[in-house]
């Protein structure tokens, strides 16, 4: 019998966490496999000591990046990729890496690296900035989930208190699409294939994320909608992802981002589907 651990993040109190990790061992089990979930700091990174009965894989649902180079260079097959979990995690390196192959985003700026006692006010940059993407303007930090650490900036005045407030974190402006204001498409994605989508929506927020109040219902995909979200995945390296879509003009779809340790908690109790059992088979068949 193969065996798998399936590690998230201990320090996180919210019971959302250690729920997906149920999720996948259940799948797990399901298929055959042995499965233990571990919290990332019951494993110590001893990196001059082998692992003692190490599991034939692992399901990574952390963002503890250094943990998961850790195991993989145990010789642990690790999913998703460590460098791809890094990809995801920081939204600058992201949106790099999905322009580098053409993917239809929103305008993006990464912001350029300032250190937290000084300031490049006065300059011309964030003129040139605001020049480029006009007001209202997302700002984005680069570590963020479900929603949080996004800000619509409407007003010079809140601009300038962002980027102050931001100085020694990585972030990105992005162009604002009213269009999708409220209102985006969740594609979770295992491997090439398309599994679950919902479409999400909110009337209280820009953001719409069912923790920030958003609701949710099945949707059906279209052509654009499916290749693009195919593409997103592939181009950050993600054999599990979870693609949020915008609504460009014309509902042209935009990738918003690509999340790598995608909760499926909400996707299985909106559409029945349970991306895991799709994650644990994908994993099986590649070990072979």
């Amino acid at each position: 019998m193969k065996s798998c651990w399936i590690i998230y993040n201990g320090s996180l109190t919210s019971d959302k966490f250690v729920d997906q990790a149920r999720l996948v061992a259940e799948a797990a089990e399901r298929a055959g496999v042995q499965a233990m979930i571990i919290k990332n700091y019951e494993i110590v990174m001893d990196v001059q000591t082998p692992i003692k009965d190490a599991p034939d894989f692992i399901v990574f649902l952390d963002k503890d990046t250094l943990l998961a180079r850790y195991l993989k260079q145990q010789g642990i097959p690790v999913f998703n990729d460590p460098k791809v979990i890094e990809t995801c995690d920081n939204k600058a390196k992201q949106y790099i890496e999905l322009a580098k192959h053409d993917v239809a985003m929103p305008k993006t700026i990464v912001a350029p690296k300032v250190y937290p006692n000084f300031s490049i006010e006065g300059h011309g940059y964030y003129e040139r900035v605001l020049e480029t993407l006009g007001l209202p303007l997302i700002i984005k930090e680069g570590h963020g989930s479900f929603g949080m650490k996004v800000y619509l900036i409407e007003t010079k005045e809140a601009f300038d208190n962002k980027v102050n407030e931001l100085r020694g974190v990585d972030y990105v402006f992005q162009e604002f699409i009213e269009t999708s204001r409220g209102r985006d498409i969740r594609v979770n994605i295992v491997g090439d294939q398309i599994i679950a989508a919902m479409y999400r929506h909110s009337e209280t927020d820009f953001r719409a994320n069912i923790t920030n109040g958003g609701v949710a219902e099945v949707v059906e995909l279209t052509t654009a909608q499916e290749t693009l979200a195919l593409e997103a995945a592939k181009a950050v390296g993600a054999q599990f992802a979870g693609v949020d879509l915008l609504f460009g003009p014309d509902d042209q779809p935009l990738v918003c981002e690509v999340n790598g340790a995608a909760h499926i908690r909400n996707l299985l109790n909106v559409t029945g589907i349970n991306v895991a059992d799709a994650m644990i088979a994908y994993i099986l068949e590649k070990l072979g």
